[in-house]
C-alpha cells in the first residue's frame, strides 16, 4: 500500500506549450478555473506568484496566463485565437527590383535562391523553357517580349517628338520607418546617467507594425506635379499596399490631375488593378451560363438551339475586341493625353521609383517621433526636396536602362534565330491587369 501511495503522489511530468502555438479556448477555461480555485483557497496570494505557479503546473507561458485572466476579467469570457494567417509565398516576398534582376542580368546582389525556388519564381515570371537540338535556352513569352519592345519603341518616339512625359506610381510609408543604424555613446551607463548629462537613450527598436501612409504621386522632368499628391492613412492590415487603392479612388485622383498636365502629354503607369478597370466587363469561364446568355442577348445575339457553356464562351471571344479598353485610358484620351503602360516586371523603366527611394531615405533619416502626423509632414518635406534636376538624373538613368534592355533583346533575338528549334513549351495566358 505504501508503494502504491507513493506512486500516486508522484506528479506526471508536464508538457510545455511550444512558443508560438495557439492556446485554445478550452485551455483558457482551465486557466480561469485554476485561478478561481487558487483564490478561493488563498485570497491573499500574490498574483505574480500565482501566475508563476500556474505556469509551472500547466506548461503554459506566464504572459499567456496573465493575458487570459485579464481577458476574462474584462469580458467575463474567453475566445479562441484567430488562426487565419496570410501565408505569402517566396515569390510574393521577392520585390520588383529582384524580379527585374532575374530578367536582365546575373545581378550579384540577388538573394541566394535554391534551384527549385529559382525555377518556380522564373516560371511565375512567365519565362518559357525552349529545348534545342544540342542546348537549351530560357526565354520569355512572345507577348511579353512584344509588349516590352513596343513600349520602348513608343517611349523613344514620344521623346523624339518632344512631348511631355509624366510618370505615376504608388508607394507607402510606415510610421516606424527609421534608419537601421545609429551612433551610440558607450559611456552612458543608464537612463539616469543620460538624463543627468542632458542626453537621451533614444527610441526602442520598432517592430514595423503600426499605421502607414499610402502615397500616390506623378512627376516629370519638371519635378513632382504641383497638387498631384494623394496621401491617406492605411486601413487594411495587408502585406501588399496595392490592396489599399481601388478603381474609384484612383479615378477621382486621375481626373483631378488631368487639367494640370501639359497639353498632349504622355502618362506612363503600370498595370495595377486600380488603374486597369475595363470599360466593359466580359463573361469568363467563371461566369454562370445564364449570365453569359444575358450578355450575348444584350449584344443582339440569339440562338435557335440550346448551346453548351463552352460554345457560348467561344461566341463571347468572337465579340471581344482584340485590345482591352480601360476607363483611365479613355479619360486621358478625352482630355487630349495618351496613357502608355509599362511592360510587366520592368519597374526600372519608371523614374519615380528612384524619386520614392530619395523620399523614403529622407523620412527614415528624420523620423524620430514615430507618429503618423509627423511622418506626413516629413513626407511633404521630402517631396519638396526632390528637385527637377533630381528628376532629370532619374530619367537619364532610366533611358540608360532602356537602351541596355533594347540591346539585350537584339542579341537574344539573333542567338535564338541561329539555333534550330526542337521542342517549345508554352505557358498559359496571363492577365497582367492584376499586377
Amino acid at each position: 500500500m505504501s508503494g502504491q501511495s507513493e506512486k500516486d503522489s508522484t506528479i506526471s511530468p508536464k508538457r510545455k506549450n511550444p512558443n508560438g502555438k495557439y492556446v485554445l479556448s478550452r485551455q483558457k477555461i482551465i486557466i480561469v478555473n485554476l485561478h478561481k480555485d487558487a483564490l478561493s483557497k488563498n485570497p491573499d496570494i500574490n498574483y505574480t506568484d500565482l501566475y508563476d505557479n500556474m505556469s509551472k503546473a500547466t506548461g503554459i507561458g506566464y504572459r499567456t496566463i496573465k493575458d487570459t485572466i485579464n481577458e476574462y476579467r474584462k469580458t467575463s469570457t474567453v475566445k479562441s485565437p484567430n488562426k487565419k494567417r496570410v501565408k505569402t509565398s517566396l515569390f510574393d516576398k521577392t520585390d520588383d527590383l529582384d524580379r527585374n534582376g532575374l530578367h536582365t542580368s546575373k545581378d550579384p546582389t540577388l538573394p541566394n535562391f535554391k534551384r527549385t525556388t529559382l525555377y518556380n519564381i522564373i516560371k511565375k515570371l512567365d519565362f518559357v523553357f525552349t529545348k534545342r537540338k544540342r542546348c537549351s535556352v530560357l526565354t520569355e513569352r512572345n507577348d511579353l517580349i512584344n509588349w516590352r519592345r513596343n513600349y520602348l519603341y513608343d517611349i523613344r518616339k514620344y521623346r523624339g517628338e518632344g512631348k511631355s512625359i509624366y510618370y505615376l506610381d504608388e508607394t507607402w510609408l510606415n510610421v516606424g520607418d527609421c534608419v537601421d543604424r545609429v551612433w551610440v555613446d558607450t559611456t552612458i551607463q543608464s537612463k539616469q546617467d543620460a538624463f543627468n548629462k542632458g542626453l537621451t537613450t533614444g527610441p526602442k527598436n520598432l517592430t514595423g507594425k503600426g499605421q502607414r501612409l499610402i502615397v500616390l504621386h506623378i512627376g516629370s522632368d519638371m519635378g513632382f506635379l504641383e497638387g498631384g499628391l494623394l496621401c491617406f492613412v492605411s486601413k487594411k492590415n495587408s502585406a501588399d499596399y496595392h490592396d489599399e487603392m481601388n478603381g474609384d479612388t484612383f479615378k477621382d485622383w486621375f481626373v483631378s490631375i488631368l487639367p494640370r498636365l501639359h497639353p498632349n502629354s504622355i502618362v506612363v503607369m503600370d498595370n495595377a488593378p486600380y488603374n486597369s478597370v475595363q470599360t466593359e466587363k466580359y463573361p469568363t469561364s467563371n461566369s454562370k451560363k445564364a449570365d453569359i446568355l444575358e450578355w450575348l442577348n444584350s449584344k443582339g445575339i440569339t440562338f435557335d438551339r440550346p448551346l453548351l457553356k463552352a460554345q457560348l464562351l467561344t461566341k463571347v471571344q468572337e465579340l471581344k475586341p482584340r485590345t482591352k479598353s480601360y476607363v483611365i485610358d479613355n479619360l486621358a484620351k478625352y482630355a487630349g493625353h495618351t496613357v502608355l503602360r509599362l511592360p510587366p516586371y520592368h519597374c526600372e523603366f519608371n523614374p519615380i521609383e528612384l524619386a520614392w527611394a530619395m523620399v523614403k531615405g529622407y523620412v527614415k533619416q528624420e523620423n524620430t517621433m514615430y507618429k503618423i502626423d509627423d511622418v506626413r509632414q516629413l513626407l511633404n518635406s521630402a517631396i519638396e526636396r526632390v528637385t527637377a534636376e533630381n528628376w532629370k538624373i532619374f530619367i537619364k538613368h532610366v533611358i540608360d536602362e532602356e537602351d541596355k534592355v533594347w540591346k539585350v533583346d537584339d542579341i537574344m533575338d539573333e542567338i535564338i534565330d541561329e539555333m534550330e528549334p526542337c521542342i517549345l513549351t508554352i505557358t498559359g495566358d496571363t492577365d497582367y491587369s492584376s499586377e
